[in-house]
């Protein structure tokens, strides 16, 4: 009878008090959603990309479509292992979570002409928010 009445008063003073277990329940801490993904759209055309500079966040998931506008063209990010084709009219996608954050340089690895050599650009993978806000 002694520990009927012991289980009452503790169920009774816990009823008084929002953080208290339940039943000896407690609540496990919410999950982080995770990061939606990240569309960037692009385009190709004889020496040029548009835009340029790209900027993504570390670990936040990436979607990018490339289209190009006259010819095929190559896309690579050699330090992050990327590499697509597109062909001339089409739109090509690559996906990829950059995990390393930094300054990447891209450009077409299929010869379009003269001037071809300045048909690149930079990613730039800012650190996650959570290292920036120090958590």
């Amino acid at each position: 009878m002694g520990h009927v009445l012991l289980s009452l008063a503790l169920l009774a003073t816990a009823a008084g008090r929002p953080d208290a277990p339940a039943f000896g329940l407690r609540p496990s801490p919410a999950k982080p959603a995770p990061p939606q993904e990240r569309v960037v759209k692009m385009t190709a055309r004889r020496f040029t990309y548009s835009p340029d500079t790209i900027e993504v966040e570390q670990g936040v998931p990436v979607i990018l479509e490339l289209t190009s506008l006259d010819r095929d063209h190559g896309f690579t990010i050699p330090d992050l292992g990327l590499r697509i084709d597109v062909e001339p009219g089409k739109t090509a996608q690559v996906r990829f979570v950059p995990e390393k954050a930094g300054t990447f340089l891209f450009h077409c690895d299929i010869f379009c002409g003269t001037g071809h050599e300045e048909m690149a650009g930079t990613m730039v993978v800012r650190p996650r928010k959570e290292a920036r806000d120090g958590r």
